[in-house]
């Protein structure tokens, strides 16, 4: 008999119910449990959820629940607070999700669970970060959705402006998932082609293409009030990549203390190796001198708003 690849999303929300749909159609886990401070609301999602379950290929068991549930799963997904409003940035967020999370938190610490914390709340990198602290877990079982999303989205302006496939682009979003985060070039390619030497692609276009990806969040705001299927979408490949242990390399937020270009005792968004036991190790890029300072700039933010909360 298979072994049962449960999943808790802490959160059933709009972005908390995009994944449990994600998971869903993509055949990914056997059991999905929501669990939501307001109950009646996650009974309802879920027994919405698991109509449609009925035609998956796969069997899957949609339920409501509560942090019992959480002593035999893989994985649980903090999904729970605040969205961003329009003209609010992630980091207005903090005050609000902060307390939010620290329950969620100090109820799981409750139970016996001993699978991977993988944080979708927003500021995303501060949060994994208070997550970690309350916690009390090795780091490696704490991972962000970091720039995951951020980068699937550099990957589609690139494809679009190059009319290639998007399999085709390897590049990287890297640091805050945020208004910091910048696009690492130096390292980024469509097949083996080093995307500064593409035809076709100008500095002009690969500065539109970053202030695309940078804005974008803002524009689904400003059009539809909050952004969910691709974050949704993002974490369901994190954790496909987690329960197939996969050992993919994907720019989640994760725990630097290694002084990695100057940075330690920060999650922020940097490629590592991600498999079944949560985050294995950074891949270390080489970059260039003004990557460099960006990343710094984006980690100064970092720790310059932890700062200022204190």
């Amino acid at each position: 008999m298979a072994e049962t690849q449960k999943i808790v999303i802490v959160g059933a929300g709009l972005v908390g119910t995009s994944l449990a749909y994600a998971l869903i159609t993509q055949c990914i886990g056997s059991e999905i449990i929501l669990i939501d401070i307001d109950k009646r609301k996650a009974e309802g999602e879920a027994l919405d959820l698991s109509h449609g379950a009925a035609f998956s290929p796969r069997t899957v068991i949609v339920k409501s629940g509560t942090y019992k549930d959480l002593e035999k799963a893989q994985i649980v997904v903090i999904a729970a607070g605040a969205s961003q409003a329009e003209n609010e940035t992630r980091i207005d967020l903090l005050k609000k999700n902060k307390q939010v999370v620290k329950n969620i938190v100090k109820e799981i610490k409750k139970v016996d669970f001993k699978g991977i914390y993988l944080v979708a709340t927003n500021p995303v990198d501060l949060i994994s970060k208070f997550v970690f602290e309350e916690a009390g877990v090795p780091a490696k079982r704490i991972i962000g959705s970091g720039t995951v999303l951020d980068t699937a989205r550099l990957r589609h302006e690139i494809a679009k402006t190059a009319n290639v496939h998007v399999s085709n682009v390897h590049a990287l979003i890297l640091g805050e998932h945020g208004d910091t985060e910048f696009v690492c070039w130096s390292n980024a390619t469509i097949s083996v082609k080093p995307i500064i030497d593409f035809p076709g692609i100008t500095a002009k276009d690969r500065k539109i293409i970053e202030n695309k990806v940078r804005n974008a969040a803002y524009e689904i705001i400003e059009r539809k009030l909050a952004t969910y299927y691709g974050i949704g979408m993002a974490l369901a490949f994190i954790i496909n990549a987690i329960l197939d242990d996969k050992r993919s390399i994907l720019s989640v937020s994760t725990l630097i203390n290694s002084d990695y270009y100057g940075i330690h005792n920060l999650f922020i968004g940097l490629p590592v190796l991600v498999s079944k036991d949560g985050v294995q190790g950074l891949i270390e890029l080489k970059l260039n001198k003004e990557e460099k300072a960006m990343l710094k700039k984006s980690a100064d933010f970092l720790k310059d708003t932890l700062k200022n909360l204190k």
